[in-house]
C-alpha cells in the first residue's frame, strides 16, 4: 500500500517554516494544512482564506457544530409578508479593527459584494428585490418569493463567508482583493508580519464585544483568550510533527497519517476529530477547454480511480477514518445516496481503453495540477498520475505549490497554452452537504472551476430549494447525483475524517468545521 508518508519523502520544502519557541501562555502557534496566500475571502474559495476570514471577519449570522444558524452580529430577526420581509438589527457595541462603529452601511456594502461572488448567494439573487438600512443598525431583506435559509446562507462558512468590512472596502470591484484588511472579529491580522505562504499573525482585538453565550462552531461567544495566533505553514509534515512534541508549535490542523501513532505516544499531545464532517474529495476536471471538454474521456478518467486506493494511502490505510464508494453528497448526511454509483471506478482496461476510443482521445496531453504543500493533493495526484498512465492516458504531472495552483486553476486557456485539464482537493465535508451548498455540482453561470455546463444541475437545484417536502428533496438530490456522475461533473475520490494534533496545553478546543481560536487557552 502506498502511504502518504512515502510520498512525501524527498518533498522540498517551499517556504522556510518560522519556529520560535512556543512556550508563553499568550502566543498560540497554529500549523495550517498549507500557506495562506490570499486575503480577501469574497474573491476566493480556498480552504486557508476561509480560515483566515472567519479569524479576522464576522458575519451576521454563523453556524453551530450542527450546523444550525444562529445570530451572530445580529439580535435576531423578524420574519414578515410570508417569508418575503426580513427585519435584522445588529448588536449594540460592534466596532471594525481601525475603531470606527459597524453600522447597517458597512453590511449592506459587504453583502452587495458577497453576492457577486458566492455560488450560493446566487441562488438568492433572484429571489432578492432590495437591501435596505433603516437606521444605522436596522436592515432590512425585500424578497419576491420567500427563501427560508437566508440566515444559514448569511452564516455558513463555504464557499465564500460573508465578511462584513468597511463600506469603504467593501465597494471595491468583488473580483479584486480588497486593498487592506478590516475585520470586526475577535482577533485582527498583523498585515506587516505577513510572509505569503508562510506565516501570518493575530492579536486579540481589545474592542471586541463578544456574545454572551458559550462558544458552538462559529457561533456563540467568541472571547479571545491568548493575546496572539501565529500560523506556520510547515511544507514538511514530519518536521511539524517534531515540532509538536518538542513543544515548539500549539496545534497542527491536519497531521500525516503515518505520525498519528507516534504522537498519540506522547503524553503531552492529544489526538482528536474537531471537524466531524471530514472532508469530501474531488479530481476537479476542466469541461471547458482540452481533452476533458470530451464527455468521453471524463468518464474514462472516473472509470481508471480506485477510491479505495487513494483513501487508505490518505488515511494510512485505517479504515474507520474513510468512506468508499463515495458520490457527491456526504456520506451520512440527508442527501447522501448510492444513486449513480454503477459509473464510478475501478473498471477493467478494456472498458477504459474503448471509452477513450469512443471519445476520439488520440494520446492528447492532460496537465494534472500537483501541489507538494498540500498533504492530501501530493498523496492523490502521485496515485492518479500513475493510474492514468497505466490505462494508456497521457498525463503531465505539473509540480507546483498551493498559491500557484490557485493563480492557474482560474485559467480557461487550453492545457498547451498554460492551461489545466485536473486538479485534485478536499473540500470540508460540510461544503457538500445538500445541493443548496454543493460547490462542485453547480453549472452554467454559477459553476465554480472547471466549468460544467448542464443545465439539467441548476434546474433540479432550484427544485430541490423550493420544495419543502423532505422525502421529495432526496429523491431530488439522488437524480442530481446520478446525472452529475454520468455527465462526470467532478470524479469523487471518497471521503474522510482528519484527526487533529494539539499540545496538552490548550483548553477549550471548539468542535466545528473550521478550526476555532476563540475560547482557546493555553496553559
Amino acid at each position: 500500500m502506498v502511504s502518504r508518508r512515502m510520498l512525501m519523502a524527498g518533498a522540498a520544502a517551499l517556504a522556510a517554516p518560522r519556529i520560535v519557541g512556543a512556550n508563553s501562555p499568550q502566543v498560540l502557534r497554529f500549523v495550517p494544512r498549507w500557506g495562506l496566500a490570499q486575503l480577501d475571502p469574497v474573491v476566493t474559495t480556498d480552504a486557508m482564506t476561509r480560515q483566515f476570514g472567519v479569524i479576522v471577519f464576522e458575519s451576521l449570522y454563523s453556524v453551530d457544530q450542527m450546523l444550525n444558524s444562529r445570530p451572530q452580529m445580529v439580535e435576531g430577526h423578524l420574519i414578515e409578508d410570508g417569508g418575503k420581509r426580513w427585519t435584522m438589527r445588529l448588536r449594540e457595541g460592534l466596532r471594525f479593527h481601525d475603531g470606527e462603529p459597524v453600522l447597517a452601511r458597512d453590511c449592506v456594502a459587504s453583502i452587495k459584494r458577497w453576492l457577486a461572488r458566492d455560488l450560493l448567494a446566487r441562488s438568492l439573487q433572484p429571489r432578492l428585490d432590495a437591501i435596505e438600512e433603516l437606521d444605522d443598525r436596522t436592515l432590512v431583506f425585500r424578497l419576491n418569493r420567500p427563501f427560508p435559509r437566508l440566515d444559514f446562507t448569511l452564516g455558513k462558512a463555504q464557499p465564500n463567508i460573508l465578511p462584513i468590512m468597511p463600506m469603504r472596502l467593501a465597494e471595491t470591484d468583488p473580483a479584486k482583493p480588497v486593498g487592506e484588511v478590516i475585520g470586526s472579529g475577535p482577533f485582527r491580522f498583523l498585515p506587516d508580519q505577513f510572509v505569503i505562504g508562510s506565516f501570518a499573525a493575530f492579536e486579540a482585538f481589545s474592542s471586541y464585544n463578544a456574545r454572551n453565550e458559550p462558544a458552538n462552531g462559529t457561533a456563540g461567544g467568541r472571547h479571545a483568550r491568548v493575546a496572539r495566533v501565529e500560523w506556520n505553514a510547515i511544507s514538511d509534515a514530519g518536521t511539524a510533527a517534531a515540532a509538536l512534541l518538542t513543544g515548539e508549535v500549539d496545534w497542527i490542523d491536519s497531521p500525516l497519517g503515518d505520525l498519528l501513532p507516534r504522537l498519540r505516544q506522547s503524553a503531552r499531545v492529544l489526538v482528536d476529530v474537531i471537524d466531524r464532517f471530514g472532508f469530501t474529495t474531488m479530481l476537479r476536471l476542466n469541461h471547458a477547454s482540452g481533452p476533458t471538454a470530451k464527455l468521453g474521456v471524463r468518464q474514462a478518467i472516473m472509470a481508471s480511480i480506485d477510491q479505495a486506493e487513494i483513501m487508505q494511502a490518505v488515511t494510512s490505510g485505517d479504515a474507520k477514518m474513510y468512506t468508499v464508494p463515495a458520490g457527491v453528497f456526504v456520506s451520512g448526511g440527508p442527501c447522501a445516496s448510492d444513486a449513480g454509483f454503477e459509473r464510478l471506478g475501478p473498471r477493467s482496461k478494456t472498458e477504459v481503453h474503448a471509452k477513450l476510443d469512443a471519445a476520439g482521445y488520440k494520446g492528447e496531453r492532460l496537465v494534472l495540477l500537483h501541489p507538494t504543500d498540500n498533504v492530501f493533493a501530493n498523496t492523490a495526484s502521485t496515485i492518479i498520475a500513475g493510474r492514468l498512465r497505466e490505462f494508456g492516458m497521457n498525463v503531465d504531472d505539473v509540480v507546483m505549490d498551493q498559491g500557484t495552483l490557485m493563480h492557474r486553476r482560474t485559467s480557461r486557456e487550453a492545457p498547451e497554452h498554460g492551461g489545466w485539464s485536473m486538479f485534485a482537493l478536499n473540500p470540508s465535508g460540510v461544503d457538500h452537504l445538500d445541493p443548496l451548498v454543493a460547490l462542485g455540482v453547480r453549472n452554467g453561470a454559477a459553476a465554480w472551476i472547471g466549468w460544467p455546463n448542464d443545465l439539467r444541475l441548476e434546474a433540479m437545484r432550484d427544485a430541490w430549494i423550493d420544495n419543502p417536502d423532505l422525502i421529495e428533496q432526496r429523491k431530488i438530490a439522488a437524480t442530481i447525483q446520478s446525472v452529475a456522475l454520468e455527465q462526470v461533473t467532478y470524479v469523487p475520490l471518497g471521503q474522510y475524517i482528519q484527526p487533529s494534533a494539539w499540545r496538552d496545553s490548550l483548553r477549550g478546543m471548539v468542535k466545528s468545521n473550521v478550526p476555532i481560536f476563540w475560547n482557546v487557552e493555553k496553559a
